[in-house]
């Protein structure tokens, strides 16, 4: 008789059932490392990694794919337990500490509630516009309200999400390879080539020490987003996600009765067998998506600016860069191409945006309903609809009110990223060796990557801390 693993003495035990077949058709699985790279790929891979390209060239693009093959791990060891119990990561975690979900949902939250993720999109519709920086406020307040409708009333969100990411990818793809054939020249294809091997440097003056590490820490995707691909993969279906019910509109959906707690199966030869066969499919789906997109798009988009504004003085690693760049654009290839650049860089913001929202609702929906509601009546639909329309209310009020972002919201947003990563790599040590059978525990060069991903973002939190330390104190 199979006695599960997964620790019972914060939450409920889970129970246990076999581990479901994997499709032999998988197309319909795809998903999730879409959704992750999407989500993603917003002001670092338009505005960061652009700017670095326009200061110092092509020498540190390497650091873009070390900090995605890391991330690679991340996802991975995250998805681990999902795959195998249905559960997230964050209910993992707070079966060893009751808090620890309510932690990592709070930073989430903090870096998140400021509506900075809108007001970049809307500031790129102004310069389609010509409108004034005044006009910035309500286009953001219009975006958030059809951001919070979007989420809302979509039958089943985690559908409606994946079509926007997938929309937004592929007009993405359309800007890079009208970007190929008509603004990237052949000496950036040359400074790819030779940033990734021969000219890679590091660290590359002018630009600061912190700067070059959040950049590779961040690279495809970063903090609390990680996190949700537990979400997104069991709203797919994937392994033990395919018993519980998917996250629906409470207007528009259908929602199911459900444990809010998972399930574990006994490691028999059938159950190992369909484990091997969902652990390669998810190993292959977040490769040949999250990390292949996340680096094609940071490297063309690199390319773009290299072979556009390289040397250029002045420019500002803020939205401002997308202005110059785009104008340069106009410049260069012609009026319609400067047009192209802001549309679909408007409209990726957008979907990042969305993104954004739902990943931060989706982490604190799970873990109230989860560890505090778990007794209570309440759906975790609804409590999913509570908190996308008290950001969206909160985003809104910010907005009217006219207010900067204050100092100390900025740095906890530079810092909690970096803390969350070094703190849930740890984490995922210590549930994936504790809380699941032998034969599925994380060990080998996978436990090497997980000890290296702490080393670094311990490292990133310790200097990122003491940098904004510095700017608060001077």
């Amino acid at each position: 008789m199979f006695t599960p693993t997964v620790p019972h003495r914060v939450l409920p035990p889970v129970a246990i059932r076999d581990l479901p077949d994997a499709p032999t058709s998988k197309w319909r699985l795809i998903g999730p490392g879409l959704v992750g790279a999407g989500v993603g790929l917003a002001s670092g891979e338009f505005i960061l990694w652009p700017y670095i390209a326009s200061q110092v060239g092509l020498i540190f693009i390497w650091g873009a794919l070390v900090g995605i093959v890391t991330q690679w791990f991340l996802n991975m060891e995250i998805e681990r337990y999902t795959l195998a119990t249905g559960e997230t990561a964050l209910t993992g975690f707070s079966r060893f500490w009751k808090h620890w979900g309510a932690v990592f949902v709070l930073m989430t939250l903090l870096s998140n509630l400021w509506p900075g993720w809108v007001t970049t999109s809307a500031t790129m519709v102004t310069y389609l516009t010509g409108s004034g920086q005044g006009a910035v406020r309500y286009i953001a307040i219009g975006m958030l309200v059809v951001i919070a409708l979007g989420l809302t009333l979509a039958p089943v969100i985690y559908i409606a999400l994946e079509r926007v990411i997938f929309l937004k990818i592929a007009l993405v793809l359309i800007l890079i390879v009208v970007a190929v054939l008509f603004a990237i020249n052949a000496e950036a294809w040359t400074a790819l080539g030779r940033g990734l091997t021969v000219d890679a440097s590091f660290p590359v003056p002018p630009l600061e020490f912190a700067l070059l590490m959040g950049a590779i820490a961040y690279a495809g995707a970063g903090g609390g987003q990680n996190l949700c691909q537990s979400n997104w993969i069991r709203d797919k279906g994937l392994g033990m996600g395919a018993y519980v019910p998917r996250l629906v509109s409470p207007v528009t959906g259908e929602e199911e009765a459900v444990s809010s707690t998972g399930y574990q199966f006994a490691p028999t030869k059938e159950n190992l067998a369909r484990w091997r066969a969902w652990w390669r499919f998810a190993n292959i789906e977040q490769g040949s998506t999250f990390a292949v997109v996340s680096f094609v798009t940071i490297a063309l988009m690199s390319m773009l600016a290299y072979s556009t504004v390289f040397g250029q003085q002045g420019l500002a690693n803020s939205i401002a860069f997308l202005r110059v760049e785009g104008e340069a654009l106009r410049d260069t290839v012609g009026p319609w191409f400067g047009v192209l650049f802001w549309v679909i860089g408007a409209l990726s913001l957008f979907a990042s945006a969305m993104g954004i929202v739902d990943y931060t609702s989706r982490l604190a929906s799970d873990v109230l309903k989860t560890v505090y509601l778990r007794e209570r009546s309440i759906s975790v639909n609804k409590v999913y609809f509570v908190i996308v329309w008290a950001m969206t209310l909160v985003g809104i009020t910010i907005l009217l009110a006219g207010f900067d972002q204050p100092l100390i919201l900025l740095v906890m947003s530079a810092s909690f990223a970096a803390v969350m990563m070094f703190v849930y790599s740890i984490l995922l040590i210590v549930l994936n060796r504790r809380a699941l059978p032998g034969p599925i525990k994380v060990r080998s060069y996978r436990l090497v990557a997980l000890i290296w991903s702490v080393a670094f973002f311990g490292s990133l939190t310790v200097l990122t801390l003491n940098q904004q330390v510095q700017k608060l104190l001077g």
